[in-house]
This record gives C-alpha cells, sequence and structure tokens, in this order.
C-alpha cells in the first residue's frame, strides 16, 4: 500500500512568527470577515463550535474532489489512498495528546459518543448494584445523561461532587466520596459553562490509588491547552474536532490500551469485525473493534489537518494568548455595573460567563446579535451548574486563538447598550 499522505506542506500551513500574530491567524479563517447585520462579526461562541481555518476547509473538498473512496477494504488507488491519510490522521491524533499508541485513538462522531461508549461498554460490564458513578456539579449534559442511563439499568447510584461559589470543585468533598462502591469517575478537563479547569492529574491520582478508572471530558481543553494523556494518567478521554478548529460530526475517545482491549463492542457492523459466521462472530484488533460502519474519512482528515495548524502556531503559544485575552476580558466586562460574572476560579480557561441586573439572558443575546456579536445564552447543556448558581442561565462569550482586545472592547460596548436599552 502507498504511503502518501497528501498532507498540506508545513508552508500550507501558514506558520506563525514566534511573536503572536493574531490578525495573520485570523485572515486563515475566511468567515471572520463577513459581515453580521450590517456589522462586522465578532465571533465569541468558540464553546459552542470554533470557525474552521482555511487550510481545513481546503483539505476536505479536496478529499471529496480528488480522493474519495472507501478504506481498508478496496485495492485500488483511491482506496489505498484515502485508507492512508485516514490513518495518518489518526497518527496526528495520537501524538497530539501523546497518547503510547495510535490503536488507542478510536474515532467517534464527538465527545459525547465517546462518553456513551464508555458507559455503555466499561460501564455496563463494571458496574453492578448498589455500585456508584462520581461526576461533578459543573458537568456538560453529555457527561450526566449517560452514567444516570447506566444507573438506572444497573440499580447504581449516580454521586455528585459539589463546587464553591467560584465554580471550583471541593477537593476535600470530592475525596470524601470516593468510596468501596465507586467504580468509575468521570470529570471534564475544563467546564464549559464556566472555564474551571479542573486538578485532574491530582484527581486521577486519588483515584487510582482505589484502582479507579476516570474519564475526561476534554472537549473545552482540547482547543486551548495542551494535552498530555501519559502525564495526566487518565484511563480514557474524550474530545470534539468543531470545538478545535476542525469539521463537526468528528471526534475521539482516548483509552488505554488493556481497558479497550477488554471492553464490548459499542456497536456491531461491517470494519468492526474480524470473521463472521452465523455461529460465531470474531471482532477485529483496536481501535477497529469500536468503530462499526463506514467511518467519517474527511472528518478525520479534517481533524488531522485542524491539529496540524494548531501545531504550527503551538499549543503553549495559544494557552499564553488566550490567557493574556481572558484576563483583559475579565476586566473589561467585570467593570460594568450591574454585570456579575458566572464563574470566578482561579484556574480558568476562555469562557466568560455572566448576567446582568433586570434582564434576562436572551435578551443580552438578542441586541448583541443586532452589533454583530455572537453569543451564547442559556443553561448551555449545563442545567446543574445553574442550579448550583440559583439561575437560570448565563451569556457566554467564550474566546479562541483569533479574538482580539478590539473584539473584546466591542462585546463590553454591546453589554453596554443592552443596558441602553432596557433603562
Amino acid at each position: 500500500m502507498t504511503t502518501t499522505t497528501n498532507l498540506p506542506s508545513a508552508a500550507e500551513l501558514h506558520t506563525v512568527k514566534r511573536a503572536y500574530d493574531v490578525q495573520r491567524i485570523r485572515r486563515d479563517f475566511p468567515i471572520l470577515a463577513r459581515d453580521v447585520r450590517g456589522k462586522k462579526l465578532v465571533y465569541l461562541d468558540n464553546a459552542a463550535t470554533s470557525q474552521k481555518p482555511q487550510i481545513v476547509l481546503d483539505a476536505i473538498a479536496r478529499y471529496y474532489e480528488q480522493e474519495n473512496a472507501n478504506i481498508h477494504r478496496g485495492v485500488h488507488f483511491l482506496s489505498e489512498l484515502a485508507t492512508s491519510k485516514h490513518d495518518h490522521a489518526r497518527q496526528i491524533v495520537q501524538k497530539f495528546i501523546n497518547a503510547p499508541h495510535a490503536h488507542e485513538i478510536v474515532f467517534v462522531r464527538g465527545a459525547t459518543e465517546a462518553i456513551n461508549l464508555v458507559a455503555q461498554t466499561y460501564g455496563r460490564k463494571h458496574v453492578s448494584s448498589c455500585d456508584e458513578v462520581l461526576v461533578t456539579a459543573m458537568e456538560h449534559h453529555s457527561n450526566i445523561v449517560p452514567w444516570q442511563i447506566l444507573c438506572d439499568e444497573k440499580n447504581a447510584k449516580l454521586r455528585v461532587a459539589p463546587i464553591n461559589e467560584l465554580g471550583e470543585l471541593i477537593m476535600a468533598e470530592f475525596e470524601k466520596l470516593i468510596g468501596p462502591r465507586t467504580k468509575i469517575i468521570a470529570i471534564p478537563h475544563v467546564s464549559n459553562a464556566l472555564g474551571t479547569v479542573n486538578p485532574v492529574a491530582k484527581i486521577v491520582e486519588l483515584a487510582h490509588t482505589r484502582n479507579i478508572p476516570v474519564v475526561v471530558d476534554g472537549a473545552q481543553a482540547a482547543p486551548h491547552t495542551k494535552i498530555d494523556v501519559q502525564s495526566l494518567g487518565c484511563d480514557f478521554y474524550a474530545f470534539s474536532s468543531h470545538k478545535m478548529f476542525g469539521p463537526m460530526g468528528m471526534g475521539v475517545l482516548y483509552g488505554k490500551t488493556e481497558l479497550l482491549e477488554a471492553m464490548p463492542p459499542y456497536q456491531g457492523g461491517g470494519d468492526m469485525i474480524s470473521s463472521v459466521t452465523f455461529e460465531k462472530t470474531i471482532y477485529n484488533k483496536l481501535p477497529f473493534k469500536f468503530e462499526a460502519g463506514t467511518p467519517d474519512v474527511a472528518g478525520a482528515i479534517g481533524l488531522g489537518v485542524a491539529i496540524e495548524y494548531l501545531n504550527a502556531i503551538g499549543m503553549d503559544n495559544i494557552a499564553a494568548y488566550e490567557h493574556e485575552l481572558l484576563a483583559y476580558a475579565t476586566e473589561k466586562v467585570s467593570a460594568i455595573s450591574g454585570v456579575r460574572l458566572i464563574g470566578t476560579a482561579r484556574d480558568k480557561a476562555g469562557v466568560l460567563s455572566f448576567v446582568m441586573d433586570n434582564v434576562h439572558p436572551h435578551d443580552i443575546g438578542t441586541i448583541l446579535d443586532q452589533e454583530g456579536i455572537a453569543i451564547r445564552t442559556g443553561h448551555h447543556c449545563a442545567q446543574p451548574v445553574m442550579q448550583c448558581f440559583g439561575i437560570p442561565a448565563t451569556a457566554r462569550a467564550s474566546l479562541a486563538l483569533y479574538n482580539t482586545k478590539d473584539e473584546v472592547d466591542a462585546l463590553a460596548a454591546g453589554i453596554k447598550k443592552v443596558q441602553e436599552v432596557f433603562s
């Protein structure tokens, strides 16, 4: 089989200078140049989904225009090329999160499916009546509902670790909830509603002293900081392509080899089998055992190119720039009278959730939209978080590598416009 990958060259990746050049980066994202309602687009809804650089769009188009074929079985040129590119994308993901082996990278539709896969395979096998699954009060619904389904089926109990008024996990209470019946711990690396960065390595260490596996929802961490699953020590790590500048409908589950090998398949069908008779089916090796059916080849290629793009900029550079931008945004927005930030953890990623006196978050979002500013309003698929703070919803501005201080200034001006409308 050919080993040609036809991935973009280093020159195509628009490698930035050592000094972080946000304007150079912005030019890589065609959608950022458009107008919305007669105003320049200010896109601050990156926690919901990120925009895509031209290089990712080109890679997806090139696949469908010049390389489209099904993979792994064909002996013709296009099938071999598509297979090679798909397999290479898996290797790119492996290196990006520092997984020991490429076969520990399972391609799924997103973080949601990754967590469901673990719940319905590892969870079903290891959780029994009266056992416990431990989560936190800051979870996205995708890291609550799969465990609720499992607990309902197994007559097990879902335990919830509390958070404080800053939106931080109360570690002393978390540790108290780890008991002899705890079979799985599931946590977010970064809260989508609050921006809180959790001490994952510390939690994993606590769990592993009791031989409890840890599932990490990394959907909000992967676009913003360097991920090293070996350093974290986690047993499973899930993230989505569309939040890290890749295509929608694509995601990753990392799992330790020994755990994946012992887990039953998630779905049955093509490519997850080695042989089939009516008497017995022999399952394929990792990771294909968990990848039934025709995969999203273009999605995998697009994710691989998105990761190469991030690598070209440098995850440390991205994290430093976003940290500075978040500090600026926090100062700007919190200085506005009548605005209260929700989630003020000492260790935060680029999420700014807030409420305003006498103004519903949906009204905030509607008025900002008239100014060309895109934010998210509502409970952000994290209703228990809202309940913790005694509010129905927040307005959420979420930052990415291409946002600027000028856009933060536009957000602050837009919030003041909201106040004028409701005064």
